[in-house]
């Protein structure tokens, strides 16, 4: 008895002591900018809800890209893409409300939840506010079904769609993000506020990277500061709480207008059987699938994803 008592108390320091080494305070906005939001970055009040984006390209252009990143994820995600974008199109990314330095929502938003639906109506009410109409809609992950629920709430502003490995359809995961896993435990959301290894949040990037060779230390940073950002990790947990597969899926099969659909072949979140999906329900829509590639395909290599893009967009041929 007295060695079971030994081991207890033992086992209970130990894991006291791993608690206390990946304590992780939140941090605010002002700490993370300097690093994490070098210009263009701008920050804009829109209806007390402050919000990270970046605006580049000719502003000239009619139809801008608007390009939205997944859950736990950035606007950085597209940074590829836009260095070889920008030079034509203008380019607008975002840190969507519960990620990133936007945040979780704030003032008039308090309270809302963070599904595609919120999210896209939010999107649409931002992107008028900054004067763009009309635009083609990008997105990977939740950001893709953000993109999808663009064009089928505003389906007249929405000139072009590109999923990339974008979640609406049902579907089973191969293999979910450790972190995500305990996010959704009972009692998590006040244990992932104070503790967040780093560890946890490495083992996440390489769930979603079909070659982890290509993750560098300055990756892990990014998703780990980030994630650190006031407010965000209790937004994760409600955010993955809430989340459903296929929901409102026969939205999408009520779309109408030209789509290019990229899929990693190595996706261990959305397998590239989703892609099928969507191609079947949009008619006319082109896929493309990248063998080597994992879930975040344009992070991963964006030389080798945006190519596509570009063909699909005419900008091949100027």
């Amino acid at each position: 008895m007295r060695l079971l008592l030994r081991v207890i108390g033992l086992l209970l320091l130990l894991t006291a002591a791993l608690l206390a080494m990946s304590r992780a305070p939140e941090r605010s906005v002002e700490s993370l900018v300097a690093r994490w939001a070098p210009p263009p970055s701008d920050f804009i009040d829109f209806r007390g809800q402050l919000v990270h984006l970046r605006d580049e390209g000719p502003r000239a252009d009619p139809l801008p890209i608007v390009l939205l990143h997944g859950t736990s994820s950035s606007l950085h995600t597209w940074e590829g893409w836009v260095r070889a974008l920008a030079p034509r199109r203008r380019v607008i990314t975002l840190d969507l409300p519960g990620f990133g330095l936007t945040g979780p929502w704030d003032e008039a938003y308090a309270g809302r939840p963070y599904d595609g639906e919120t999210l896209a109506r939010f999107v649409l009410e931002l992107l008028e506010h900054q004067g763009v109409h009309r635009f083609v809609a990008g997105g990977n992950s939740l950001g893709g079904e953000v993109a999808w629920r663009l064009a089928s709430l505003a389906p007249d502003r929405v000139e072009r769609l590109i999923l990339v490995d974008a979640s609406g359809t049902v579907f089973k995961s191969g293999q979910v993000p450790l972190a995500w896993q305990f996010a959704r435990l009972p009692g998590a959301a006040t244990v992932v506020e104070w503790v967040l290894p780093r560890t946890a949040v490495s083992q996440g990037v390489t769930a979603v990277y079909g070659d982890p060779s290509r993750i560098t230390p300055e990756l892990v940073d990014r998703y780990f500061e980030l994630t650190l950002r006031s407010g965000n990790r209790r937004a994760l947990v409600e955010r993955l709480r809430s989340a459903s597969s296929g929901a409102d899926a026969e939205r999408i099969s009520a779309l109408r207008l030209p789509t290019l659909i990229l899929w990693g072949g190595r996706d261990r979140v959305i397998p590239a059987s989703a892609a099928a999906d969507f191609a079947r329900r949009i008619p006319g829509s082109r896929v493309v699938v990248f063998p080597a590639l994992g879930h975040v395909p344009q992070e991963e290599d964006p030389a080798q994803t945006v190519a596509p893009v570009i063909e699909f967009l005419g900008l091949a041929a100027r």
